[in-house]
């Protein structure tokens, strides 16, 4: 199944199942008034709506390149994702403000039924298998969103988690337990919140991939036989995806068709990371006097066990 396939069955599934469980936290918040249900109740109803957001914006980042958009509309993703940040941002605030607001005026502490207890389990259940549903699939087809959705599902098991400690401490006789597990619940969906920001600036900025990435593609330009080193070694994200550049240096005495066939061996060993999108590659011949030391290239040859220059 192709890329485009699989990211938008996840985001049908995970829509579904967030449906799903606003509905069921809403009918247990309605019969028992508890705010930790409550809490959860507008969690999921907001992860309801960022999944409609996301399963609209996975089908138009999946769509082929065109004329307008020739790498294709992948580098939306990182915006949908913050589009999520900004509901789940809201959402927080909203629980946060009703739980203050509870405590100040005294309006908590009515008994709630075990029907509470059992959605919140029922919740923390399904959201473990979406957390490791939308993770494993989002980092194996490189998907921002769906790494987004895995972060929010993970830490909704801890909301739950907390919420269902509001809900047993007022069966307890602790009823104070129940708006600071709507707190709790809501410091967690701002922190989702946060980590989806941060990831997802960092696709938007241009930042760096990982040094074991940028010292695996050091790797595959030195390991062609008539390469003889490398300097200005740039690679940077632009969107999900990574473009990279480099200069190689080789002997100056081959012709134009040796020199080419280099640079294709190289773009060609590159690609096949399937984080980079596009290779540019400048061959830099040893008579123009061009090679010079990089030391950043020299350090991360030296950590994939091949030299900088030979």
């Amino acid at each position: 199944m192709d890329r485009q396939a699989v990211v938008r069955r996840v985001g049908v599934v995970v829509l579904v199942a967030n449906l799903a469980l606003a509905a069921a936290k809403g009918a247990a918040w309605y019969t028992t008034g508890s705010l930790a249900v409550g809490s959860e109740a507008v969690n999921s109803l907001s992860d309801a709506v960022y999944s409609f957001v996301v399963l609209a914006g996975l089908y138009i980042t999946t769509q082929p390149p065109d004329f307008d958009h020739p790498h294709g509309h992948e580098r939306i993703e990182p915006f949908v994702s913050l589009f999520v940040a900004v509901g789940i941002f809201a959402a927080g605030a909203a629980v946060l403000w009703r739980a203050v607001e509870s405590v100040l005026t005294g309006s908590y502490g009515e008994t709630v039924g075990l029907a509470a207890v059992g959605v919140l389990v029922a919740s923390a259940v399904v959201k473990y298998a979406l957390y490791r549903y939308c993770g494993r699939v989002g980092e194996r087809e490189n998907s921002p969103a769906l790494v987004a959705a895995a972060l929010d599902n993970r830490n909704d098991i801890l909301t739950a988690s907390a919420a269902l400690v509001g809900v047993l401490g007022t069966r307890l006789g602790a009823p104070i337990l129940d708006p600071a597990a709507a707190a709790v619940v809501s410091l967690g969906i701002g922190y989702t919140g946060y980590e989806i920001v941060r990831d997802n600036v960092n696709y938007l900025v241009g930042r760096a991939p990982p040094e074991n990435l940028r010292s695996e593609i050091i790797r595959r330009a030195l390991s062609h036989p008539d390469v003889r080193g490398a300097h200005d070694v740039v690679a940077h994200y632009v969107g999900p995806e990574i473009d990279v550049s480099l200069h190689i240096e080789v002997e100056g005495d081959m012709t134009v068709r040796e020199a080419h066939d280099i640079e294709t061996d190289i773009v060609v060993s590159i690609r096949e990371l399937s984080e980079v999108d596009d290779v540019f590659v400048h061959v830099d011949p040893k008579e123009l006097g061009e090679w010079k030391e990089d030391d950043e290239t020299d350090r991360l040859a030296g950590e994939t066990g091949v030299d900088g220059r030979r």
